[in-house]
């Protein structure tokens, strides 16, 4: 009788245990469902937040491209009156905000076709001298299958822009229209990209839209006519021998013995036979003339933006007369340097002179600087280059002294002969010699050419 009672006191106890472990369990399971519907909320709401944040941020660029100023000043009056009018019953806040919101809500169509156009823009020419303008074509053709209504077309060139009145066109039309720039001063021009700008009459709303046809207009220097190289200051120097000796050249120097390396195709065979012992020929290096055209880039030596305009057409004129003969020439100029590294810093830029196209664009993309070198380190820099140099110009503003253009031709080897080119519009062309060094003093671009002249005959 005990020990039955023993074991229904252990099953009734076990009995319990695994009532209050079930309940346990079951209210494990129904804590964990409500928290994984907790997480699903909180993922939910977080997902609504990105979307509706996304879609603010995505409406409000739109409204700053497409709103004008006339439009937000509707939409805040159309808001306020409806606002006004329904709380307080005011029937003319309510009459002024249903007629500014139907004023926006017939600004809208005006937007539409904003992308079906397709545009071709095309000009005459991508290179012009300075005070010279340029003609082009803009081909605008309905692609859509809808009538496309009338438009503008903006072409941004430079800092101007001109405008383009598109008329109604069916699908499948084109217009054609012709452009035509004015004169532009020298630099280097980007003409685009076209922007199609759709407009209600009214100027509430806005749309805009860009293509990708850009076109850089290089705008080169005038130039002037130079004699050539081979005349003039400008002497040619081909053939001159040296004092420095190589294997094979034009002017014959001696014989000596031949060592190892030698080509046996100068082995002089008739001393050869003299001597018992392979002799070779010896050479003076012919002097190849090379010319170095340096272009003063410092503000500071200039007194005006013309006077470094016509530097400039100076310079580019030396250039290209070497170039049209042929002639191994540099063309440097002042780079710009940070004002945090001035003065430990040097920094020259080099203007390609693979061919006279190449030139142009290269004095057409160059312009002064506040923080650059002087020209004196310019042109040190320069020699240090090219250490072979036959004549050097350098082209500055009348803001440099003669003391520093002698400064300046004293960096070169002593057998450079250097000329110092002053632009000067007020002064009288003139050219004069100051302690071995030749200095010729331009009004205008012209004045170069006769004085090149001179220096061939004085």
């Amino acid at each position: 009788m005990p020990d039955l009672n023993l074991t229904e006191s252990r099953l009734t106890r076990t009995s319990a245990g695994t009532m209050r472990t079930g309940s346990r369990t079951s209210v494990t399971s129904t804590s964990a469902r409500r928290q994984r519907r907790v997480v699903r909320v909180i993922v939910r709401l977080a997902e609504w937040w990105r979307a509706a944040t996304a879609g603010a941020e995505a409406a409000a660029r739109w409204a700053g491209r497409t709103v004008r100023p006339a439009g937000a000043v509707v939409a805040v009056a159309a808001t306020l009156g409806l606002a006004l009018g329904l709380v307080f019953g005011w029937v003319e806040w309510m009459v002024a905000g249903a007629a500014s919101l139907l004023l926006l809500l017939m600004s809208v169509p005006f937007l539409f076709g904003a992308r079906a156009y397709e545009v071709d823009l095309a000009l005459q020419h991508e290179r012009v001298t300075a005070g010279h303008g340029v003609t082009g074509e803009i081909v605008v053709r309905n692609d859509s299958a809808r009538p496309a209504l009338p438009g503008r077309l903006d072409i941004p060139v430079g800092r101007g822009l001109v405008e383009f009145g598109v008329p109604f066109l069916r699908p499948g039309h084109s217009a054609t229209e012709p452009l035509e720039i004015p004169p532009l001063p020298r630099g280097v021009v980007r003409v685009g990209p076209v922007t199609t700008v759709r407009s209600d009459p009214v100027g509430l709303l806005r749309r805009e839209h860009a293509f990708d046809d850009v076109h850089d207009l290089f705008v080169h220097p005038r130039t002037v006519g130079l004699p050539s190289t081979s005349a003039g200051l400008v002497r040619d120097l081909e053939g001159s021998a040296t004092r420095r000796l190589v294997d094979a050249d034009m002017s014959f120097h001696a014989i000596r013995e031949y060592a190892p390396g030698d080509s046996r195709r100068q082995v002089h065979w008739k001393s050869t036979a003299k001597t018992g012992r392979l002799m070779v020929r010896q050479y003076e290096e012919s002097r190849r003339s090379r010319m170095a055209v340096v272009l003063a880039a410092a503000t500071q030596e200039y007194a005006d933006a013309d006077e470094y305009e016509l530097a400039v057409s100076a310079a580019a004129s030396l250039g290209l007369r070497a170039v049209r003969d042929a002639r191994d020439i540099d063309i440097v100029t002042g780079s710009e340097i940070p004002r945090v590294v001035r003065g430990r810093l040097r920094a020259i830029r080099h203007i390609p002179v693979i061919s006279s196209r190449a030139m142009l664009d290269g004095f057409s993309a160059i312009d002064r600087h506040e923080n650059t070198m002087p020209v004196e380190d310019v042109c040190r820099l320069a020699s240090e280059a090219n250490e072979r140099l036959s004549i050097a110009f350098v082209v500055v503003g009348s803001a440099v002294p003669l003391v520093r253009l002698r400064q300046a031709a004293l960096t070169f080897p002593a057998d450079t002969a250097v000329a110092a080119v002053i632009c000067d519009e007020r002064a009288h062309p003139r050219m004069q010699s100051v302690a071995g060094l030749t200095v010729l003093t331009i009004g205008t671009l012209d004045d170069l050419s006769g004085l090149l002249v001179r220096g061939a005959t004085a």
